[in-house]
């Protein structure tokens, strides 16, 4: 992972948090406890092509009272953005979240000035729920106003099958079950 995040220097963008290479290790260790703690489920994503891990993903703030779950704290490494590998991993995220999991909603939350995620956010096709004003602090001590969006379970039929579309588009074969 510490390799794949130098592709880009992800950590050095100031709207979001990405471990540095130095961190990876540490920020692992901290994936994994909430993990333990029954509150997060993180997943490295490997390039089929190469077999090499390319990024991480994470279901987050897990509600199995209230069948919800957020999708975030995902980055990729910059050979690899923009093409139909997020895509894939959303839609394989989504399907076991809806499809196993029973959620009502899955949820997606990122900083106002992310416009690239919040761009690929709305291209799997989540709706803006609204957003967070003043709501956490970035690590340059300025206020982070967080875009939180949505899919909800009554969606999510049509979301699949623009998602498979887009992904047979991309790649010329159906998606990946998850």
């Amino acid at each position: 992972m510490a390799e794949a995040v130098k592709d880009g220097e992800l950590w050095k963008l100031w709207f979001t948090f990405v471990a540095a290479p130095e961190e990876m290790a540490d920020d692992v260790a901290r994936r994994l406890a909430l993990q333990a703690a029954g509150s997060s489920l993180p997943f490295t994503v490997i390039e089929q092509a190469s077999g090499e891990p390319v990024g991480m993903t994470t279901y987050m703030n897990i509600d199995p009272v209230y069948r919800r779950v957020e999708i975030g704290s995902t980055w990729y490494r910059r050979r690899v953005q923009k093409s139909a590998l997020n895509t894939e991993c959303k839609r394989m995220l989504l399907a076991h979240a809806f499809e196993e999991l029973d959620c009502i909603a899955v949820e997606f939350r990122t900083h106002f000035f992310n416009t690239e995620s919040r761009r690929a956010i709305e291209r799997l096709g989540a709706k803006l729920d609204g957003v967070l004003r003043g709501h956490q602090r970035a690590r340059d001590g300025s206020l982070r106003d967080t875009c939180v969006y949505s899919i909800t379970a009554a969606e999510w039929p049509a979301v699949r099958s623009n998602l498979d579309w887009r992904l047979e588009q991309a790649t010329g074969r159906a998606p990946a079950q998850p």
